[in-house]
């Protein structure tokens, strides 16, 4: 009878060891997944050999620059997938686009083949485009499922490493290949693909648990840990960035030190919990041994047997924790309804408000989706196209290299993501303040950042490329959760790959159109067909138009602000109340 017992109680604790170990072993295949998958922001390493190769007109080189970012408009399929098919199978098919798409460009930039017909190069780029859609779908929606609880910080952690690939990507390829654009661009065929067939094996969704204080607390920790290898990364690239040339040895010891904190040191976390798990096995399996022998003494009546007897409260949270494993989640409205009471079926028809989850008709009906849509368009819009330029606009103010302002928009890009997913989580739970206020913030720096880069003076490419990537990295950051937050999580693919769809409009208004013709309205023509524009008026009218939408995208995050002020002081409300359910069971508990 003890051992029984016994084995009862043991069984939801191995359940939730193994699911953590699962969970975090996701998490580091996700990182390496999203370190990768930012090689639609690399377009201008070697944008300047598509010109010259094919002579473009700068309008024809930002319509291809605007084909790459609308493969991400066919991301929707991706969204529409990942509530049908598993996590693999979407990582499956990103990784063979993102082979196909920039395998064909990589064979044309290494002359290997004649250049493609314009509508076909287009073609390459979109499906090179389109695979980190499946790719990112495939990591956010599974890792934000698994980490309900800190969807900032994971958020942040995720879209950090996918601003700081750009500078991966830089800065490997200038250490081993002298920026060479051919070779450039094998890299990005070939690498994702091997990353994504690793997290084939890993990458899972959780069952959720019934979640303790202490683990709460444990993986905040553990977060904090992540946290604390990106920044360190970014530092590392930044360090390399800023300190001139370098030498052969040098380089690939920047190399290699970059693969161990990339793919070693997240591994530590996974590793450390097989340890922990491993000592609490043999603390429990030891406190069985104790527990059977007191029952062996009780039957011989040595002992009375309420010595053994288990406390109610305990047995209540066992019973509660096998009631998660073996039933999975299911929702209050659910049970009401299932119980015969007719007047909550009837409200699982109406129409839900924010916070609850939406369909994705539902979803865009509101008036929230549109104004977190538009306010989106005017930051990730306005941020892709400097992106985009930076080898046009480098160019135009005197420099021939541009792979620094690349790293450097990665770089700092990276840090807008990671911070802001941090301090929003923080004041949401210490204050109940509205994520979309950090959205409004990073706009006023954003606007600074063109003002900067129009009068251009000495060094503003620098301060430029600085501002605008951190406050594209918050902007990308913090829709994330917000879209979760708003609309929840049942329809959240595809509501996100709709929020994406902002990419490839985006690209189009203000890189394809406004950039590209407002460029080519003052370059002068050179022999075989193209166009160069030197000096800062090339680019002045473009960044002025920018700073007003900039202005426009400010006034839109506020007004959400307010919209959404009740939702996160109610969040606020239950995440506190579940943290103080959490200290009564684990009281009862002892």
């Amino acid at each position: 009878m003890g051992g029984s017992r016994d084995a009862e109680i043991l069984s939801p604790r191995k359940f939730s060891s193994s699911t953590s170990l699962g969970k975090w072993l996701g998490f580091v295949t996700a990182i390496w997944v999203q370190a990768i998958s930012g090689n639609n922001y690399t377009f201008a390493n070697y944008s300047g050999a598509l010109k010259t190769l094919m002579s473009l007109t700068q309008l024809q080189l930002n319509s291809l620059s605007v084909a790459k970012d609308v493969g991400k408009a066919f991301g929707i399929l991706a969204g529409l997938a990942s509530d049908r098919i598993s996590t693999p199978l979407i990582l499956l098919i990103g990784s063979i686009e993102g082979l196909i798409g920039y395998g064909v460009q990589w064979l044309v930039v290494s002359k290997r083949i004649s250049p493609l017909p314009y509508w076909q190069m287009c073609v390459f780029l979109a499906l090179g485009g389109n695979s980190t859609t499946w790719m990112n779908t495939a990591i956010l929606v599974t890792c934000i499922r698994n980490f309900r609880e800190n969807r900032g910080p994971v958020s942040g952690i995720l879209k950090g490493y996918v601003g700081l690939s750009t500078a991966i990507f830089t800065d490997v390829c200038s250490s081993l290949f002298a920026n060479s654009p051919s070779k450039f661009l094998l890299m990005l065929a070939v690498v994702p693909a091997v990353v994504c067939f690793t997290a084939i094996i890993f990458l899972r969704e959780v069952p959720k648990t019934i979640a303790s204080t202490d683990a709460e607390e444990e993986e905040s920790k553990y977060l904090n840990f992540f946290n604390v290898v990106a920044v360190t990364v970014a530092v590392y690239l930044l360090a390399y960035d800023i300190s001139g040339k370098h030498s052969r040895i040098l380089a690939l010891c920047f190399v290699s030190g970059l693969l161990f904190l990339l793919v070693v040191s997240p591994l530590f976390i996974p590793l450390y919990s097989i340890f922990k798990n491993t000592s609490s096995k043999n603390d429990v399996e030891n406190s069985v041994a104790c527990r059977q022998h007191d029952s062996n003494q009780v039957q011989e009546g040595k002992t009375h047997p309420e010595a053994i007897e288990i406390p109610a409260p305990v047995a209540e949270n066992v019973l509660r924790n096998e009631e998660v494993v073996e039933t999975g989640e299911k929702s209050a409205l659910a049970e009401e309804k299932d119980s015969g009471n007719d007047d909550v079926a009837e409200m699982v028809y109406k129409k839900p408000v924010l916070g609850e989850d939406h369909t994705i008709f539902e979803t865009v009906k509101t008036l929230d989706f549109w104004i977190l849509f538009l306010t989106f368009l005017c930051g990730v819009g306005t941020g892709l196209t400097v992106m985009n330029n930076l080898g046009q606009m480098g160019l135009a103010l005197g420099h021939a290299d541009v792979s620094m302002f690349v790293s450097l928009t990665s770089i700092f890009g990276f840090f807008g993501r990671i911070g802001s997913g941090t301090i929003s989580e923080y004041f949401l739970k210490n204050s109940a303040t509205p994520r979309p206020l950090w959205n409004a913030a990073s706009q006023i720096p954003m606007c600074l950042g063109y003002i900067v880069l129009a009068i251009a003076l000495p060094g503003s490419l620098y301060v430029g490329s600085i501002l605008v990537g951190i406050c594209y990295g918050v902007r990308l950051a913090i829709t994330v959760p917000v879209a979760s937050e708003l609309f929840g999580l049942k329809y959240y693919g595809l509501i996100y790959n709709i929020l994406i769809l902002n990419l490839p409009l985006g690209s189009f208004l203000f890189s394809g159109l406004l950039a590209g013709l407002l460029y080519d309205s003052q370059a002068t023509k050179t022999k075989g067909g193209g166009n160069t524009c030197i000096g800062a008026h090339c680019y002045r009218q473009v960044f002025v138009i920018m700073a007003l939408t900039c202005v426009v995208g400010f006034g839109l995050d506020v007004l959400l602000t307010l919209r959404t002020r009740n939702l996160y002081r109610n969040i606020q409300t239950a995440s506190r109340a579940k943290s103080s359910e959490s200290v009564v069971d684990e009281e009862n508990k002892k």
